[in-house]
C-alpha cells in the first residue's frame, strides 16, 4: 500500500497537480479489466467527462491565442491536439503506463503501452481533476501539459488530417453543418471490447462502423462517410 501511495504521489508531481480527494485519482487510473477482477469502479465515466473538459479547454485556449485564425484552422489544430496519437504521446512522456491499474489479461496483451489505453486514462485523469477542483484548475493543468504541443502559429499544422477533421471540413463546405456521432452499442469482454458507432451526415444519411475504441470506430465511420460523399459527388458530375 505504501508503494502505491508513493507512486500516486510521484504521478501528481508529474501532472503538476495535487488532489484533494486521491480516491478520484485512483479511479481515474483504474482500467475496466482491473475493476472487473475486483468488483470496483473503473475510469470510463471519468474518461467521458475528461474528453469534454479537454475539448472545451483546448478550444478556449486556441480561440484566445489565435484571434485572427479562421474556424477551419482552429478545428484542425484542436483535432490534432485531442487526437488519440497526441494523447498517447503525452501520456508516454508522463510514463503514465507505469501507474495504470490493469487486469492480468490486459497486462499480458500489452495494454500498458497501448495508445487507446494511455489516451483514455489521460482523459480520465483530466475528468477527475475537473471533479476535484473545477474547470479553472483542470484547464490550468491541461494548459501546462499541452503547451509544447501547441505551435507558435496556427498555420504550423500537421501535414495530414485525421478522417474526422476531414469529414467535418467537408460537411461544413457542402452543407454548412457538422456530422453527428453516436455510440450505438458495445460488444465482447471488457479487455477485448468492440464499439459500434454511427455518424449522421447533415443530409440525413447514417453510416456505421466498428472499432476497438470509440475513437477508432468514429475514425472508421468518418472514413466511410468521406468515401460516400466522394461517390455522390462523382455521380453528380457524371
Amino acid at each position: 500500500m505504501s508503494q502505491d501511495l508513493q507512486l500516486l504521489d510521484e504521478l501528481q508531481g508529474k501532472l503538476g497537480y495535487r488532489y484533494q480527494d486521491t480516491d478520484l485519482l485512483v479511479r481515474a487510473l483504474t482500467h475496466s479489466s482491473y475493476a472487473n477482477e475486483r468488483q470496483m469502479e473503473h475510469n470510463e465515466r471519468l474518461e467521458f467527462l475528461g474528453d469534454a473538459v479537454l475539448e472545451l479547454c483546448i478550444s478556449n485556449t486556441l480561440f484566445s491565442r489565435f484571434p485572427q485564425a479562421a474556424e477551419g484552422h482552429l478545428t484542425r489544430l484542436r483535432a490534432a491536439l485531442v487526437s488519440e496519437p497526441t494523447l498517447a504521446r503525452l501520456a508516454r512522456s508522463l510514463t503514465l503506463g507505469e501507474y495504470i491499474f490493469l487486469g492480468k489479461g490486459e497486462e499480458q496483451q500489452g495494454g500498458r503501452d497501448r495508445d487507446s489505453v494511455l489516451a483514455d486514462t489521460l482523459e480520465a485523469l483530466l475528468g477527475s481533476i475537473y471533479l476535484d477542483s473545477g474547470y479553472d484548475e483542470a484547464c490550468a493543468c491541461i494548459g501546462n501539459l499541452f503547451e509544447e504541443y501547441i505551435p507558435e502559429r496556427v498555420e504550423l499544422l500537421p501535414a495530414t488530417k485525421d478522417f474526422k477533421s476531414r469529414l467535418q471540413e467537408k460537411t461544413q463546405g457542402i452543407f454548412r453543418a457538422r456530422p453527428v456521432y453516436t455510440l450505438l452499442d458495445s460488444f465482447g469482454p471488457e479487455h477485448e471490447k468492440e464499439y459500434l458507432v454511427q455518424v449522421e451526415l447533415p443530409d440525413g444519411v447514417c453510416i456505421e462502423a466498428r472499432g476497438g475504441s470509440v475513437k477508432k470506430a468514429e475514425q472508421t465511420a468518418a472514413s466511410k462517410a468521406l468515401d460516400y460523399l466522394k461517390s455522390v459527388q462523382t455521380a453528380g458530375v457524371r
